[in-house]
């Protein structure tokens, strides 16, 4: 099976290479922008006539686009996001190869959802910010293309690779830094939130399996459970062997204890480490990940305690 992946280089797109590599039935070529990608390509700023006559060439059977921002303004957001589904869209529709496309979206489409709740593939979307409005527009484009396509929603990815600016690289780096200071309490910001975490090993075989598949639309990709942000900072404390206390300033009243041990007190302790969700998804998401089961035969495998194990390992690994 001839693959074209499109962002193999990215967060999520790095997992989906290695698990496509490791399939001896698969012949996969990267398209991107970096000077690794066999074929270098900015889905942004080339044509669609120029992505179609190198689609005749090499002929896919399979394009899977895992390229896309997840940071920067409306404008950047809708460049890399929305123009450039639609420069493959409109290159598969012109080209002759006659390819199935999987497309990541992502949960931050649906916007914010009633508190436990889960939330399947026919709600309406109603995203919250410029980030979720640019993968609706661009699932709007793929639904609506014509083509053999299917878009995987994915949820909260989490595990190793884990970007040092998301909410949970940030929680680890904090208290990496507080270990290597010997500081007894570290004092964060609001962890009330709840989100889907899904192991992003666990996606990378939900893009397999949907390469084989002939499912078509909008499927979830998700554990199927919310967890709050303070309860996977307090089992990151657990693998990190972290012996102080989690001060939560935002939250409920008293320290949030990760393990034994007491709070240094210090008047000039800094300022508390703060972990927004800039997708617009407010307090709570959790995703119906029946469909996945359902239409991929895909479940999540691994579970939160081993994503945060190897986010907290690349972390300690840091200088």
């Amino acid at each position: 099976m001839r693959v074209l992946l499109i962002g193999a280089n990215g967060y999520l797109g790095r997992f989906v290479a290695d698990r496509l590599l490791a399939d001896p039935a698969v012949q996969l070529t990267a398209l991107g922008r970096g000077d690794d990608a066999d074929v270098r390509f900015d889905l942004a700023t080339g044509s669609p006539g120029a992505l179609t006559r190198f689609l005749d060439a090499v002929h896919p059977q399979v394009v899977i686009n895992c390229a896309g921002a997840t940071r920067g303004g409306a404008r950047e957001l809708t460049r890399h996001n929305t123009v450039a589904v639609a420069t493959v869209c409109e290159a598969l529709r012109r080209s002759g190869c006659g390819a199935r496309l999987v497309q990541l979206g992502c949960g931050a489409e649906y916007g914010p959802s009633q508190p436990g709740s889960s939330t399947a593939e026919d709600a309406v979307p109603r995203p919250g910010g410029p980030y979720g409005v640019s993968k609706l527009a661009a699932t709007e484009l793929v639904l609506g293309s014509g083509l053999d396509a299917v878009v995987l929603r994915v949820f909260s990815p989490a595990g190793p690779g884990t970007p040092a600016g998301s909410p949970l690289g940030r929680l680890a780096e904090a208290m990496r830094r507080a270990m290597q200071s010997g500081d007894g309490e570290l004092k964060l910001g609001s962890l009330g939130v709840q989100r889907d975490f899904v192991d992003v090993r666990d996606v990378a075989r939900a893009v397999h399996a949907a390469s084989l598949s002939a499912a078509q639309g909008i499927i979830n990709i998700g554990s199927g459970r919310a967890v709050r942000l303070r309860d996977a900072a307090a089992v990151l404390a657990r693998v990190a062997g972290y012996g102080g206390t989690l001060h939560e300033l935002d939250g409920p009243p008293g320290p949030l204890r990760a393990a034994i041990g007491h709070p240094r007190p210090d008047p000039d302790h800094p300022a508390p480490v703060a972990y927004p969700y800039p997708d617009g998804c407010g307090s709570w998401q959790q995703a119906d990940v029946r469909t996945a089961r359902d239409r991929l035969g895909w479940r999540p495998r691994i579970n939160l305690e081993e994503s945060l194990a190897d986010i907290w390992m690349e972390a300690a690994c840091r200088i």
